[in-house]
């Protein structure tokens, strides 16, 4: 069996990677505070400061630095957490491990604009009827789609070892 943890880390670099130039490419064609409509009413291209955590979060914390610090050390943690799980098990590119080099990228990704610019730079804005969904950029994809991945793989019926495994 092919070892795949690099085929992993590959995958979690890509997400940064993708991250870090779709980022940089916000900043520097679309001014703080202003959008670009790509679908009308429906989907926006924006540029809009974090200083919180997904979703806006803490944003009106009492203690913004304590409130930044936490938050950057939630995400150290979780990162090398991640990368130990995938390293000690990702031999085998199993969904799990897929959904967790999803969430590895993508939390370095938003971890390196918070120790760099104090904020996370955020640019997908989507309104769905009436409701703006608040604005995102593709390091909360990866985390959201590989949350909503670990959580299917736990829904899937486990395959029990027959007398021939």
């Amino acid at each position: 069996m092919k070892d795949r943890r690099p085929l992993l880390l590959a995958i979690s670099a890509i997400v940064i990677l993708l991250d870090r130039l779709s980022k940089a490419w916000i900043v520097r064609h679309v001014p703080e505070g202003e959008t670009i409509p790509v679908w009308d009413h429906i989907f926006r291209l924006s540029h809009v400061r974090n200083p919180g955590a997904a979703f806006s979060l803490f944003v009106d914390s009492p203690h913004p630095l304590l409130m930044h610090k936490l938050l950057a050390w939630f995400s150290i943690l979780a990162a090398v957490a991640i990368l130990i799980i995938l390293l000690r098990w990702g031999r085998r590119c199993t969904p799990t491990m897929f959904a967790l080099a999803l969430v590895l990228g993508g939390t370095i990704g938003n971890l390196w604009d918070r120790l760099r610019y104090g904020m996370v730079t955020d640019f997908l804005e989507v309104h769905i009827v009436h409701y703006h969904w608040p604005d995102f950029n593709v390091a909360d994809s990866c985390i959201v789609i590989g949350g909503i991945l670990l959580i299917l793989d736990s829904l899937r019926p486990q395959r029990r070892p027959g007398p021939t495994d």
